[in-house]
């Protein structure tokens, strides 16, 4: 299936060639839009809100308004009748920047506006897809679409002083007889869209949507950000407080940090606490850089994977592929494309 669909829309003519005037007017001859069809993508965020708190963390209606400023960023965080959008309902973002990012790897165009699945969605974000899963997908929307945010973030080497929705509009394209959504057109800010045009984005693990409490998805998108490619990285409670966005007083985060610590559940990274107030962030495992040893591929081996799994993101097959090669002890291959490709057949299969 095509990502970016523009087709020219077929005209009616009479048998003397002129137009049927029978017809309205073909107003809108391209559709322009992209399809979220690309299976496995990797979640990815975008760089600015993983840096700056811009989602609650609360679990009931946030009806605050938000001020954040930090080395020269500024934000205000507006929330609608329903709400601030919480850092659940950011998982929709990640899955449509997931999508984008995939397609523009592979080549395809893309589009600010989403055509997706409601199901692939909440597959892919660990959502539950009963009835109550779906509802409370819509109210997520609705708390995206009502969220205003104004500030002089760069997205794109490009800063300005903006306003806008964190999804500028989403519609139900079609439900079910009770009412249930199954396709959404999801509209997202100029802003969003800058920032994966510059590819201004991170991977994600995929256990992220698997993290319960709004904390530790937050405390781990900070990790993900400034440890990153670190062999460790050192945060004072009080910075981490602000970043988080936590509106909890700095001994109550600090009781919620040390509870962290103890369960250790945060994918990737570990927390440590030090003296003076201090959190020590290291990976868990190697570092990006090791994946620089494993075997190339090469690109008619990659082309001959898109072959074998249609619809899926070959090149986050191959990331997994590599990962999975450094995990089991970097064993010799002396033809590592088609013991990828065979890894791709059982992958997928």
């Amino acid at each position: 299936m095509a990502a970016a669909v523009s087709p020219a829309r077929g005209r009616a003519f009479g048998r003397a060639g002129g137009a049927v005037t029978g017809l309205l007017p073909d107003r809108h001859p391209t559709a322009d839009f992209f399809v979220c069809d690309i299976f496995d993508a990797l979640p990815k965020g975008d760089l600015a809100s993983m840096e700056h708190p811009m989602f609650s963390l609360g679990t009931k209606p946030d009806l605050r308004i938000l001020s954040y400023a930090h080395n020269g960023a500024e934000i205000t965080i507006t929330p609608s009748v329903r709400g601030l959008a919480t850092i659940h309902d950011k998982d929709i973002l990640i899955y449509c920047i997931s999508q984008l990012m995939a397609a523009i790897n592979m080549g395809r165009a893309v589009s600010r506006v989403l055509h997706l699945k409601a199901h692939d969605l909440l597959v892919a974000t660990n959502r539950e897809t009963s009835g109550d899963g779906y509802q409370r997908l819509r109210e997520a929307f609705e708390r995206l679409a009502g969220t205003r945010i104004t500030t002089n973030i760069v997205t794109g080497e490009l800063e300005t002083t903006t306003g806008f929705g964190l999804i500028e509009s989403w519609q139900i394209v079609r439900h079910t007889r009770a009412g249930r959504m199954v396709s959404v057109m999801v509209t997202i800010s100029d802003w969003l869209f800058r920032a994966v045009l510059s590819k201004s984005v991170l991977t994600l693990s995929r256990d992220y949507f698997r993290l319960r409490k709004p904390l530790e998805r937050r405390v781990y998108e900070i990790a993900r950000k400034h440890c990153g490619r670190q062999p460790e990285w050192r945060v004072s409670v009080e910075t981490l407080l602000k970043k988080s966005g936590s509106a909890s007083p700095r001994r109550v985060f600090r009781k919620m940090i040390r509870d962290m610590i103890e369960a250790d559940t945060l994918p990737d990274y570990r927390l440590e606490e030090e003296p003076g107030d201090i959190l020590r962030v290291t990976p868990r495992r190697a570092p990006p850089e090791a994946l620089l040893e494993a075997p190339l591929l090469s690109p008619d081996t990659l082309d001959e994977a898109r072959h074998l799994a249609p619809g899926w993101d070959v090149h986050a097959l191959e990331a997994e592929w590599k990962s999975w090669w450094l995990e089991t002890g970097r064993p010799r291959l002396r033809a590592p494309d088609k013991a990828f490709l065979g890894w791709v057949k059982v992958r997928v299969g």
